[in-house]
């Protein structure tokens, strides 16, 4: 549920950001936006939201400027980031560095790599081997040592996601890719 929008100071900036994202499947979306889930049928497949509140995030992230909603014509509609939204990685990062340290005794969840030479990030997004800040495109996630697969569900999209990949990658490129890998093994 949003807060409304009679809170006290309407200068107050952090009170307008979680107008947008600060319900938990707000930001749940965008979370999977950064995997490179783009399609309605995936995000719900891999959150279990209800189709009403999916719809209904999807929505005011395109309304705020957060989600682009490109539709190709043939009845086949994605969700991408926009610059704005990939402003968010911070916060994701971050949010979810707090739940591995307090929620996580087994480490990790998932592993975030500079994927230009493979340095673990540390958890201000810089690269332990390179040294630099490692831009959102440049950002591997793959299972942690907290990762527990017997807790993943068998769909397709759990698969993808729990497959080492790059942030902002569509699973649409990595079907194609898996495609390709699987023609070649043949």
């Amino acid at each position: 549920m949003t807060l409304p929008s009679t809170y006290a100071d309407r200068n107050c900036s952090l009170a307008r950001a979680l107008e947008v994202i600060g319900e938990r499947w707000t930001l749940l979306v965008v979370r999977d936006a950064f995997y490179g889930i783009c399609r309605f049928g995936d995000f719900a497949t891999q959150l279990g939201i209800p189709r009403a509140v999916l719809t209904s995030r999807l929505k005011l992230l395109v309304r705020e400027g957060v989600l682009a909603r490109d539709d190709d014509g043939a009845g086949t509609v994605e969700y991408r980031l926009t610059t704005k939204g990939v402003e968010l990685w911070p916060i994701v990062r971050a949010t979810m560095a707090w739940g591995d340290a307090f929620y996580s005794p087994a480490g990790v969840k998932r592993a975030l790599r500079h994927d230009r030479d493979g340095g673990p990030l540390d958890h201000e997004g810089r690269c332990e081997e390179c040294g630099s800040v490692a831009p959102v495109p440049e950002i591997r996630i793959e299972p942690g040592p907290g990762y527990d697969p017997s807790n993943s569900n068998p769909d397709p999209v759990s698969a993808l996601l729990n497959a080492p990949r790059r942030l902002l990658e569509p699973f649409a490129a990595s079907r194609a890719r898996q495609a390709d890998e699987s023609n070649q093994k043949s």
